[in-house]
């Protein structure tokens, strides 16, 4: 028997994801941890490796397909000498999932209930019988019967979408799966053809009908979501929706930042790391979360999850959205590590290689837009965590030093915090010590 390849479930939340590229042909031969295909989950790109060996006997999902779910069958691998052309006459997945749910009729009507063969058949119910027994060299194919009266042509879920891209009326194919279903075989060896136009179809088209509810006669291009676009709406919304934020914002000098990060940067150029203003505002927020715990928290409806490290996730934009690649432990790493960590992170994201562990989980967030030019902004929560700190450019400001008015590198800096979890004392506590070791940096060396 082949080998079913299924979809897998490459992060613990992944329900579906896009076949994006296979790397191999059918035919070829594969072992274990050779690298099958490409599969875009909601967050990157990731490669699926083979567990079992064998030959690629039949590719049943073509490449750029979307919206697969995990566990569809999606490749046959034909066993250690087992031949190819015997797995070819394996029943597609399709087929074989619509057989499944296909309900047997009592009566031994269409649903498929099983009949007695021709031979056995009694002579008064012979004719009716050759029609409904299988034949001895394999199952008829019932005719899928055109739909009347509104009722639906019987068609596997693959099927209609494979007729859908060619064009191809299904009232016109005959069904080969069970009680005359439309099967991807039966599409395959058909012709496609234009469709019939629809009651008033021409009409319509002649009249150029108005727009679909929501889209504006204004000249617009339409670009279909992608998974992780998908994925953000319903996490951002649900962010929204669900969590009570409360905002608390400071200004914070950072002069002596700027100056720590320039000394700093001229004792590691021997050793090629360069230091980021945002790498030194990870280890803050790390080290004011260890030493405002109430803060590293997660609400999860019947607990108070208060987290013993400190994990930041930072917002990285990538060409298709965002993504929060984690800093783990960021609270007892040096700079020049979380430095190093953050830069191939970085990459990484834009690649869309991240594996899911290192995007999935962190026990707070930051996002930073200073480089765009924001001055100030509030960030969303990303859930599960309870607080994000959102950073502001750095700008010269008006600033009193010692009684007198001078002229300093001033951001502004937001947190943004789960109300069930974190309490607005604690959050202004929170503020206060990464206010102070922005002002103060050595202490986060310490």
């Amino acid at each position: 028997m082949p080998i079913e390849l299924k979809m897998p479930a490459l992060s613990p939340t992944m329900e579906e994801g896009t076949l994006a590229k296979w790397l191999v042909k059918e035919g070829d031969k594969v072992a274990s941890g050779d690298l099958l295909a490409e599969i875009e989950t909601d967050k990157a790109t990731m490669e699926f490796e083979a567990v079992d060996e064998g030959v690629i006997a039949k590719i049943l999902v073509p490449e750029g397909s979307d919206a697969v779910k995990v566990g569809t069958v999606i490749a046959l691998i034909a066993a250690e000498g087992e031949k190819v052309a015997a797995a070819d006459t394996a029943p597609s997945p399709a087929s074989v999932r619509q057989a499944a749910e296909e309900p047997v009729a009592k009566d031994g009507g269409e649903t498929g209930a099983p009949q007695p063969p021709p031979d056995k058949a009694p002579a008064a119910d012979e004719a009716k019988s050759a029609e409904a027994a299988p034949a001895k060299e394999g199952p008829a194919a019932a005719p899928a019967r055109p739909a009347e009266s509104g009722e639906r042509v019987k068609a596997s879920p693959l099927a209609r979408r494979l007729a859908e891209q060619k064009g191809i009326d299904l009232t016109a194919v005959t069904g080969s799966g069970p009680g005359g279903r439309i099967v991807k075989a039966d599409i395959d060896g058909a012709t496609g053809k234009p469709r019939a136009p629809a009651a008033g179809a021409a009409t319509a088209a002649a009249s150029q009908a108005a727009p679909a509810e929501g889209v504006p006669e204004i000249p617009h291009d339409t670009a279909k979501l992608t998974n992780m676009r998908k994925t953000i709406a319903r996490r951002l919304t649900e962010s929204k929706q669900t969590i009570p934020h409360i905002y608390l914002t400071v200004d914070a000098q950072i002069d002596a930042l700027l100056k720590l990060r320039g000394d700093l940067n001229a004792s590691l150029e021997s050793r090629g790391i360069k230091l980021s203003v945002n790498d030194m505002l990870i280890k803050a927020l790390a080290a004011a979360l260890i030493e405002v715990p109430a803060c590293n928290v997660r609400y999860t409806g019947e607990q108070l999850l208060t987290f013993k490290r400190a994990d930041i996730s930072v917002a990285v934009s990538i060409p298709n959205g965002l993504i929060t690649p984690i800093i783990t432990g960021a609270d007892t790493k040096s700079l020049s590590v979380i430095a190093t960590e953050m830069k191939d992170l970085a990459a990484r994201a834009r690649e869309g290689k991240l594996e899911p562990h290192e995007y999935q989980g962190g026990t707070a967030s930051i996002s930073n837009m200073g480089m765009y030019g924001i001055t100030q902004f509030d960030a969303v929560i990303n859930p599960p965590q309870a607080m994000i700190m959102a950073i502001g450019a750095g700008a010269k400001r008006p600033w009193v030093v010692n009684d007198s008015l001078q002229i300093a590198t001033v951001m502004s800096v937001t947190g943004s915090f789960d109300h069930r979890a974190i309490d607005g004392a604690d959050g202004a506590k929170l503020m206060q010590a990464f206010k102070r070791l922005v002002e103060q940096p050595l202490g986060m060396l310490a």
